[in-house]
């Protein structure tokens, strides 16, 4: 160990206090120890330090930093070498505050478009998330700080996030879910990694032995600290056992209990020990970093690479008629409300205090440009306005283009809470419907973190994706309206016609209790393609104001080189992407997968020979019989696209590789070489998984099926089946709160309840709220019905 010295000056009462938190953000000092405390805080976009009382909800103000692009926005940049630079920033704005450990990049794949944190993912592909996550990491940890890649791992949904049951296949897990957090451990070293709080397979991740040691620690040679999500830890004790080091926020009984163990000698000192060593040898490192750090940063060059970053990130998807840039003498108006009141963020722990903001409205004036006004057209939240409309259609006739701000407000989009349809909301299409009928070129621009069905916006002459793209968002964005930059943002992530199409519209919520993987590696591209599902807009597809030719593609054993050249009139950016397929009959596969990319930047008629490298994982597949990675021997098809479905050059090479089985009984699962998911039974899919799924049952009082007995993982929202008509009534009193406030307009705070109440279990109802063990078995009894006997538990020292 490396502070062997330091541990051995501990008691066992300090030993089980170091490894929870202090409070809600920081560690315990022992200052005889020579240790200091550390300070954590969210980050995923930017630096989030409460200066006032804190929260995990995003509910009280943050010190200011620069707010960049949500992970959505970036990944669409697929620029490893900005993604670093914006690390860099995040860092230096980290440790001038004084935060020892920085709470991202967020590197969860998108298996739904409706995952409620979706904006805060970089992409349904897990190359293209774990190059981008690795590149933030090492800006972020080049100044000495701590990254803290999350949430590790399966945690796919929002919705009861801290009790589902994520069942899924070995490969499925293997190569979708984890690789993004292997390239994030192997080429971004990050020093800390955050446990989802879903169970995987059953096992709570946080405890989960084949994901913290089999594959983390002994696979993956991961040697840092393992931090739990806040209030995420199930079993404190089995935690440490597997490599858990941290709880957070501050939980009395979890240090309790681990005192306990140590004094009973359930838990071995040895084990104890191991965990500190880790713990304390990251806050003593971050802490030189954070003690010799500057105490300011230059505000205006993180602003304006925070503008360099929006720019990349945003996503030409269609222009008819070359209709941007705008012409400097038509006649622009801007309709809707997001033009006024700008939406460059998502809602929750991500939420950041930006030391700049800036308007539309005002900005557009700096431009060379013909803007006749403003008119806000529906209500941001919802809701018809005639007066609105009025004004708006008024206002359109007047111009010759309109350009209109559409999008998702903040209730649609945050943590804890999944969204309900991937619609835009209705005002918002009846309004375009009028638009339409006034004759006028309309450009919409799109605010939101992931896809929406587009319905009547497809009729627009223009569509510009501007995702969440940070504070400095209004000038990227006038850039490109006016020619002054040229897009070369592409989709990291498939755009569907509608949410029927996706590979898990079926699967999706469709049980409170586990959430079925049922279809295996085929989510996304990997989905569309092989089923031969039509998509609105491709993975990797973004236009430009120029255009790219490809040339002279070869190929070995090292990787595959070609030329691309700027054949149009406008310097620009292109992004090839390297794609592998092969036809095979022992293996599912999908009909491409991204293995590669490269963004090369290129002044017009200038050309460029590109170099894509293949690594250990262009062909590797993983065979769960076998238990390891294999490479199966064989012809693969080499392609190098604009996006997964604009293939520009293909060859192919012959790779040495086994002929083993991957499948006890192909045959009986014929329907995954077809990608027919839709029509996947559960038998079929336990076929795929190797064994039963057990589909977790209540506990019922006396048989009654409409009472239930509540435990440490039971959600508030689940109390309205306690066998106590306390239960009942404060289950019923918050969802009560809920539907009042959402229907009275304070949406913020329904959403606020939801997430932070309606379906937190009882364990962490326990270390929000600061109780001890025996607080907390005492509510439980309470929420059971044995009244008296609980509230002497509770009271009791």
């Amino acid at each position: 160990m490396k502070h062997a010295d330091i541990i051995s000056r501990l008691s066992k009462r300090q030993k089980a206090d170091l490894l929870t938190g202090k409070d809600f953000w920081s560690t315990l000092a022992i200052e005889s120890a020579g240790i200091p405390s550390a300070y954590l805080a969210d980050g995923s976009h930017g630096v989030r330090k409460q200066a006032a009382a804190s929260d995990h909800l995003g509910l009280n103000a943050s010190i200011p930093a620069t707010c960049f692009p949500t992970a959505a926005g970036m990944a669409n940049s697929w620029n490893e070498e900005l993604g670093e630079e914006m690390g860099r920033a995040l860092g230096e704005e980290a440790a001038a505050q004084k935060v020892n450990v920085l709470l991202g990049p967020g590197t969860n794949i998108k298996r739904n478009p409706l995952c409620g944190r979706n904006f805060e993912y970089f992409s349904e592909d897990p190359y293209l998330a774990g190059k981008m996550a690795a590149s933030y990491i090492r800006g972020i940890q080049s100044t000495g700080i701590s990254a803290c890649i999350k949430h590790f791992a399966l945690n796919s949904q929002e919705h009861r996030r801290m009790v589902i049951d994520s069942v899924a296949d070995e490969r499925t897990i293997r190569e979708l879910y984890l690789t993004a957090f292997e390239l994030a451990v192997k080429e971004g070293k990050t020093k800390t990694l955050m446990s989802s709080y879903n169970k995987v397979n059953g096992v709570y991740a946080n405890e989960n032995t084949h994901l913290m040691k089999d594959i983390l620690r002994n696979e993956w040679g991961f040697d840092g600290v393992v931090i739990t999500d806040w209030a995420g830890c199930n079993d404190r004790i089995e935690g440490l056992k597997v490599g858990n080091e941290l709880e957070m926020p501050a939980c009395r009984y979890g240090a309790d209990n681990v005192y306990e163990a140590l004094e009973a000698g359930t838990l071995s000192e040895d084990i104890a020990d191991e965990n500190l060593d880790r713990l304390i040898d990251l806050i003593l490192t971050t802490d030189k970093a954070v003690q010799n750090a500057s105490e300011s940063f230059d505000t205006e060059a993180h602003h304006e690479l925070a503008r360099r970053c929006a720019e990349e990130s945003m996503v030409l998807l269609k222009n008819e008629g070359g209709i941007l840039p705008l012409y400097t003498g038509s006649r622009v108006c801007f309709i809707g409300d997001f033009a006024a009141s700008p939406r460059f963020q998502g809602a929750g722990s991500s939420i950041v205090n930006p030391t700049k903001t800036e308007n539309y409205l005002d900005e557009i004036k700096k431009y060379n440009m013909n803007y006749v006004g403003h008119a806000s057209g529906f209500k941001h939240f919802g809701g018809k306005n005639a007066k609105l409309t009025e004004e708006a259609l008024k206002l359109a006739a007047s111009s010759d283009i309109v350009v209109y701000f559409a999008g998702l407000d903040e209730l649609s989009e945050a943590e804890g809470i999944d969204r309900k349809n991937m619609k835009l909301p209705e005002n918002q299409l009846d309004l375009f419907r009028e638009l339409k009928k006034l004759g006028k070129k309309i450009v919409t621009v799109l605010f939101c973190g992931s896809p929406v069905e587009l319905d009547v916006i497809e009729q627009s002459d223009a569509i510009l994706h501007a995702y969440l793209t940070g504070q400095a968002s209004p000038t990227a964005l006038l850039n490109i309206l006016s020619g002054k930059t040229c897009p070369s943002g592409k989709l990291a992530e498939t755009y569907p016609y509608k949410y029927e199409d996706c590979s898990t519209s079926q699967l999706f919520h469709a049980d409170d209790l586990i959430s079925e993987y049922r279809e295996g590696i085929f989510i996304g591209y990997r989905y569309y393609e092989t089923a031969g599902i039509n998509v609105r807009f491709p993975f990797g597809f973004g236009l430009s104001y120029t255009s790219f030719e490809y040339s002279s593609i070869h190929c070995d054993k090292n990787g595959v080189s070609f030329i691309i050249k700027n054949s149009g009139k406008t310097a620009g950016a292109e992004t090839a992407q390297l794609y592998i397929s092969r036809d095979s009959l022992n293996v599912i596969r999908p009909e491409k997968e991204l293995k590669g990319f490269k963004k090369v930047f290129l002044q017009p008629g200038e050309e460029k020979e590109v170099f894509i490298p293949f690594n250990e994982y262009s062909f590797r597949v993983f065979n769960t019989l076998a238990d390891e990675w294999q490479t199966e021997g064989g012809e693969y098809k080499i392609l190098i696209g604009s996006s997964s479905q604009d293939i520009r050059l293909s060859t192919e090479i012959s790779i040495s590789g086994g002929e083993t089985d991957f499948y006890t009984d192909a045959a009986a699962i014929r329907k995954y070489f077809s990608a027919d998911i839709k029509n996947i039974s559960r038998q079929e899919f336990e076929l795929l998984l190797g064994r039963n799924v057990e589909v977790p049952e209540y506990t019922y009082v006396n048989g009654r099926k409409n009472r239930i007995e509540i435990g440490y993982n039971n959600t508030v929202t689940e109390l309205k089946y306690s066998g106590s008509f306390i239960g009942r009534i404060f289950s019923r009193g918050i969802n009560f709160a809920h539907s009042f406030l959402w229907k009275t307009g304070n949406k913020t705070m329904a959403n606020t309840l939801e997430m932070g109440m309606v379906h937190q279990p009882m364990r962490a109802l326990a270390k929000f709220g600061g109780m001890n063990q025996n607080q907390l078995d005492g509510m439980i009894m309470i929420f059971n019905g044995n009244l008296m006997k609980g509230l002497r538990k509770f009271l009791a020292k």
